[in-house]
C-alpha cells in the first residue's frame, strides 16, 4: 500500500492538465469574442473577420454595453481601423460620462455621455425602436449630466445610507424617498443627485430590454404576480399599450415631460408597413 500511494497521488495531480474526460478551472476572465456570439444590436456583419472587440470590465455587463471602438468607427465613422480608433483615444480626446477614455473596448451603456472635445460633439447613448444602440446628438449643457436607474439601497458600513445605480455608480445619502426603479438625475462633475423622479403611474418611461426595447410610453399601471414578474402597463404617444417586466422600465421624466432630450420618433414603434412606406419615400426623395 505504501509503494502505490505515491503513484496514485501522481495521478491526481496529473488528472487536471486538460486530458479529455476531467475538468479544469477557468484562469481569469476571457479576454476573446467571437463575432457570430456578439450581441446582434452592435451591427456587426459576419463575413469581415472571425473576432469582435470584446468590452472591458467596466460599469455594464457586455451584453448591454457598446464598446467605445464600435461607436467611433462603425457608427460616427471618425476612423477606418481599429488602429486609427487607437490613436485617436490616446490623445485623450474622448469624454465617456465626463471623465477620458483610453480604452478602445470599454462598455459604453444607456445613458451613457460621449464628448468629442476636438469636434465639439456631445451624444447620449439611447436605444431605437428596435432595441439597437444609437447615438442621440445632445447639447453641451445637457452633457454635464446623466439619468441613472436606482437598483439597489441599503445601509452601508456605520450605519451610512447608500443606493447603487444601474452603471455601478455607488452614491451616500441620497433623500430618503429615493427607493429602488426610481430614477435619477447625476451631475457628472460632482457626481451627487440634483433631482429625482419616482416610479409612479403616469410618469414617463423609456423601455431598456424585452421585445419592447427602445418604445417610451407612460406607465398605466403595474401588476404584482407572487412568485413571477411584476408587469407594467404603457401606452406610448400613438395610443398603442403593450406590457413588460419592471426590472425593463427606465423612468425618465414626470408625466409627459422627460428629463433628457428624446429622439425625433418619441420612441413610437412602427409596423413593416410603415416602415416599409418610409423608406420608399426616403428613396423617391
Amino acid at each position: 500500500l505504501t509503494t502505490r500511494e505515491p503513484v496514485r497521488r501522481a495521478k491526481l495531480r496529473f488528472s487536471g492538465s486538460g486530458i479529455p474526460g476531467t475538468v479544469t478551472m477557468a484562469r481569469g476572465p476571457k479576454h476573446h469574442l467571437k463575432r457570430l456570439n456578439a450581441p446582434n444590436h452592435w451591427m456587426l456583419d459576419k463575413m469581415s473577420g472571425v473576432w469582435a472587440p470584446r468590452p472591458s470590465c467596466g460599469p455594464h455587463k457586455l451584453r448591454e454595453s457598446i464598446p467605445l471602438v464600435l461607436l467611433i468607427r462603425n457608427r460616427l465613422k471618425y476612423a477606418l481601423t481599429y488602429r486609427e480608433v487607437r490613436l485617436i483615444l490616446n490623445q485623450r480626446a474622448v469624454k465617456v460620462d465626463g471623465k477620458v477614455r483610453s480604452d478602445a473596448t470599454f462598455p459604453v451603456g444607456f445613458m451613457d455621455t460621449v464628448e468629442i472635445e476636438k469636434s465639439g460633439d456631445c451624444f447620449r447613448l439611447l436605444l431605437d425602436t428596435k432595441g439597437r444602440f444609437f447615438l442621440h446628438r445632445i447639447e453641451k449643457t445637457e452633457a454635464e449630466y446623466k439619468l441613472c436607474k436606482v437598483t439597489q439601497v441599503f445601509l452601508g458600513p456605520k450605519g451610512v445610507p447608500q443606493l447603487v445605480t444601474h452603471d455601478g455608480r455607488t452614491i451616500r445619502y441620497p433623500h430618503p424617498a429615493i427607493k429602488v426603479n426610481d430614477t435619477v438625475k447625476v451631475n457628472l462633475a460632482t457626481g451627487k443627485i440634483t433631482e429625482y423622479v419616482k416610479f409612479e403611474t403616469g410618469n414617463l418611461c423609456y423601455i431598456t430590454a424585452g421585445n419592447n426595447a427602445g418604445r417610451i410610453g407612460v406607465v398605466t399601471h403595474s401588476e404584482k404576480h407572487d412568485g413571477s414578474f411584476t408587469t407594467v402597463q404603457v401606452t406610448d404617444a400613438s395610443g398603442v399599450s403593450f406590457a413588460t417586466r419592471m426590472e425593463n422600465v427606465f423612468i425618465i421624466g414626470n408625466e409627459t415631460k422627460s428629463m433628457a432630450s428624446l429622439p425625433k420618433a418619441k420612441g413610437v414603434r412602427c409596423t413593416n408597413i410603415q416602415d416599409r412606406k418610409k423608406r420608399l419615400e426616403k428613396l423617391a426623395a
